[in-house]
């Protein structure tokens, strides 16, 4: 007794000095966490040339494309004449002496496509203190002509002709980034039709079961069904509002999805106005796959690439040559002496032969040994490419088969379903049917719906899909790029 009156005495203690923090109240979610307000009905037409208005994944690639056009035309400025002046004015002291001068220059640069390098370059000092009037001029013309190494307009060219290619590689970047990216709106706008179509089938399911309730009272208060068998269709009402709710719940995240894509405030309530009918479309194997392999993105721009290495090889081999050239100069000076008056020498000029023979560096051959191995190497991608092109699209055509026959065998359950359906409803009424069996087959009714639906929207997936495996997707939606 003594310890228990001490235990006593001593737990409010204990329980003082040892408070627990209250848990943080959970915070309620915001007003308006799902769109909500006037509804905004948009047509797929519309949802495509929305987002292609407005995607920032497209605004990105076309802002990529304004500095992808300027190295395009810095590189087709090769072969235009370069020029660089200059001027300076400087006030010097030299070995007590203090003067002032000044000096201005020009220097230019040409080069031809054949590989002729012409070279100028003009000099003028002045004295600027008063009473000085000496000053000299010098200019200079000079030009090399390779007859080996970087002569000719296969090797002059090259960069040109690599960045002519290379532009051509970045409007195919910005076509397939298109092509996804309206496949992405596309199949975002079929989700979110589908999920209204989910939410209008989870409200008429629960329509039918409580239609099934007020039978089922009814049949109760004529005494014909037991008062217990009720239970069920109760359970099935709940059941049902549960699939509303969560219908609800994925229509809310198929519009927040597709409002992300369009770039949209997502608080707009948008509702996809289209219904997702399907139609079967004859496809032609052969002329599919020949359209592939001859539009798509992928198969182009390895095309274009296989080309830039090639020309890189020869390059390559190009600088392997000896550097045998031709060149000459002429330069002329003029100078004005306070004391000796003007100077007007002659013009100095020669002209020879230049010869420039590697012994020993062998990074010219590992240049081409490297660029040989890069074209080897993009000639075999392009051939596995090219393979796993048509078998893609192969797929994508038995896929697209395959999805209409589904749709077509859930066409045929959806009906079956709904007739059984009919059937055992008037079972029940004459009570040759139970209470379980009628919530069975509605069901089945239900399951047969959201096959049929998933079915259809699968179909059309299946056909967006194909188009965007044979690079057809702008022109099935005839959409022109400004690139």
């Amino acid at each position: 007794m003594l310890i228990a009156c001490l235990c006593g005495a001593i737990a409010p203690d204990l329980a003082s000095a040892q408070k627990i923090a209250p848990i943080a109240a959970v915070r309620s979610p915001p007003a308006n966490p799902v769109p909500s307000g006037q509804p905004v009905p948009l047509t797929l037409a519309e949802t495509v040339a929305l987002g292609l208005r407005d995607n920032r994944t497209i605004k990105s690639a076309y802002l990529q494309r304004v500095a992808q056009k300027f190295d395009l035309f810095v590189a087709g400025t090769l072969f235009l004449p370069k020029l660089n002046l200059s001027a300076d004015i400087a006030h010097q002291r030299v070995g007590g002496t203090t003067f002032n001068t000044s000096s201005v220059g020009a220097a230019g640069t040409w080069l031809t496509p054949i590989g002729t390098r012409v070279q100028f370059s003009w000099d003028r000092r002045d004295q600027l203190d008063s009473g000085r009037t000496d000053h000299s001029d010098t200019a200079a013309l000079s030009f090399t002509q390779p007859l080996l190494r970087g002569a000719g307009t296969k090797v002059n060219m090259a960069p040109v002709r690599i960045a002519r290619l290379q532009e051509e590689i970045n409007k195919l970047s910005l076509k397939s980034t298109v092509i996804d990216t309206v496949t992405g709106i596309i199949q975002a706008y079929r989700r979110l039709s589908q999920a209204q179509s989910q939410v209008e089938l989870a409200e008429l399911s629960l329509e039918r079961t409580r239609d099934l309730l007020e039978t089922n009272r009814a049949l109760i208060a004529a005494g014909r069904m037991a008062a217990a068998d009720i239970v069920q269709t109760e359970s099935g009402v709940a059941n049902q509002e549960v699939a509303v709710l969560q219908a609800r719940q994925q229509l809310a995240s198929a519009q927040l999805a597709l409002l992300q894509l369009l770039a949209v405030d997502p608080r707009t309530n948008v509702v996809a106005a289209d219904e997702p009918d399907a139609e079967q479309a004859d496809i032609d194997l052969d002329r599919v796959v020949d359209l592939g392999l001859s539009s798509r993105v992928d198969i182009l721009g390895q095309r274009l690439a296989l080309e830039q290495t090639r020309i890189d090889l020869a390059v390559a081999r190009n600088n392997r040559l000896w550097d045998l050239s031709i060149g000459g100069s002429v330069s002329r000076q003029r100078v004005d002496d306070p004391i000796l008056g003007r100077l007007d020498p002659p013009t100095d000029h020669n002209v020879g032969v230049q010869l420039s023979i590697p012994i020993g560096d062998f990074s010219y051959r590992q240049r081409e040994i490297g660029a040989t191995t890069s074209l080897r190497t993009a000639e075999l991608r392009y051939q596995d490419l090219t393979q796993s092109v048509e078998t893609q699209i192969r797929d994508a055509v038995q896929t697209v088969e395959a999805s209409w026959q589904q749709l077509a065998a859930a066409r045929r359950a959806r009906a079956l379903a709904a007739r059984a359906l009919e059937l055992q409803q008037e079972k029940l009424k004459v009570g040759r049917a139970s209470n379980f069996e009628v919530l069975s087959f509605q069901a089945d009714l239900r399951t047969a719906d959201t096959q049929e639906l998933t079915a259809r929207i699968g179909y059309l997936n299946a056909l967006t899909s194909l188009d965007q495996q044979i690079g057809n997707t702008l022109e099935t939606w005839r959409i022109s790029l400004n690139d």
